[in-house]
């Protein structure tokens, strides 16, 4: 049975916001990893939408970012949205019934699924299909911006904190 994580780098006042913050070095290596080692992921129509920025190799990348994007692209993705009418290579659209797809996913596949999108891990919290929660804590105050949480704060249960590179810490948490 597969496990549902949603994870994020986050502000230190709870604010999501890639075009704010950009992960330093370490941080990123370590996405790169966990994009590597996940079964799929799950995404918002806006979040899905910022990571088609991966979809097509751009000149002034990196070899880390080619990499990434290779990793993202290899990934089988669901995309869950009423508006969008198509999605990109590797990608299913999922426009109904999001929790017999999610429910049948979790008892199909083996591994991580990643949840990506605040607005959606609100959803499939309210179903109770979180497994777990990984907030990555990154050293920037934004005042402002899309929460982590985007509805009340489920209980959870702190299960574990990681250093991910010189100033990132993880924490990880399971509903309680």
């Amino acid at each position: 049975m597969a496990k549902l994580v949603f994870g994020m780098n986050q502000s230190l006042d709870g604010y999501v916001d890639h075009m704010e913050f950009a992960p330093g070095p370490a941080l990123f290596r370590h996405w790169i990893q966990q994009m590597c080692d996940l079964t799929g992921s799950v995404y918002g129509r806006r979040m899905y939408e910022i990571m088609r920025y991966w979809d097509e190799d751009r000149p002034e990348w990196s070899a880390e970012q080619r990499e990434f994007a290779a990793a993202w692209r290899r990934q089988p993705k669901w995309v869950v949205s009423r508006s969008l009418k198509s999605v990109g290579p590797n990608a299913t659209l999922v426009e109904d019934d999001l929790e017999a797809v999610i429910r049948g996913l979790r008892a199909r596949l083996v591994g991580e699924i990643a949840v990506s999108g605040p607005d959606l891990a609100r959803s499939l919290t309210d179903l109770g299909l979180i497994d777990e929660y990984r907030l990555y804590i990154c050293p920037v105050v934004l005042g402002r911006g899309k929460p982590f949480f985007a509805g009340p704060r489920p209980p959870l249960r702190l299960v574990s904190t990681d250093h991910v590179g010189e100033d990132v810490i993880r924490l990880t948490y399971v509903p309680a």
